[in-house]
């Protein structure tokens, strides 16, 4: 199964007004493994109140958008035990010590899907759980992918499609 690309199109229009910057005067780690990192951090808002905020932060992530020659785009069926649900997922993982994000999403994708990748870009680097979820992923376009081998490693998905 593929989803159709129809386009992609980012416009960003911003200021440095400011008008509305939270203060960190300070984080407390609570816990730390491998995985995540909980921390309190001590806050001021804008109109000057001042409390306590989780923070959760996880490490970089790198996930590519595979698109082929009939703007078709590669995707793996799988299970999370978090939800217990199924779902389509873009191949992707966390960036590794000393490695720069294009080589985990291309590296991400031959592992998870058998695919290596053609051409790949940079799409853009974004926060997707901001507020409390410190969480930058980086997105890449690939256009084309040549079938090297069954994915390596762990099984990660039921369907590769």
């Amino acid at each position: 199964m593929y989803v159709g690309v129809v386009g992609l199109q980012l416009r960003c229009v911003a200021t440095n007004e400011e008008r509305s910057r939270w203060i960190v005067h300070g984080e407390w780690l609570i816990y730390d493994d491998r995985w995540i990192r909980l921390g309190l951090v001590d806050v001021e808002i804008s109109d000057g109140e001042r409390f306590e905020h989780h923070a959760v932060h996880l490490d970089w992530a790198a996930i590519a958008v595979v698109v082929d020659e009939q703007n078709r785009v590669l995707m793996m069926w799988r299970h999370r035990f978090l939800s217990d649900r199924w779902g389509w997922e873009l191949p992707g993982g966390l960036v590794d010590a000393g490695e720069d994000a294009i080589t985990t999403a291309a590296r991400e994708v031959e592992e998870e899907t058998g695919y290596r990748p053609k051409e790949i870009e940079h799409l853009i680097t974004y926060q997707p759980m901001a507020g409390m979820v410190d969480s930058e992923h980086s997105l890449f376009l690939v256009r084309g992918a040549e079938f090297v081998g069954a994915p390596t490693g762990e099984i990660e998905a039921d369907l590769i499609e």
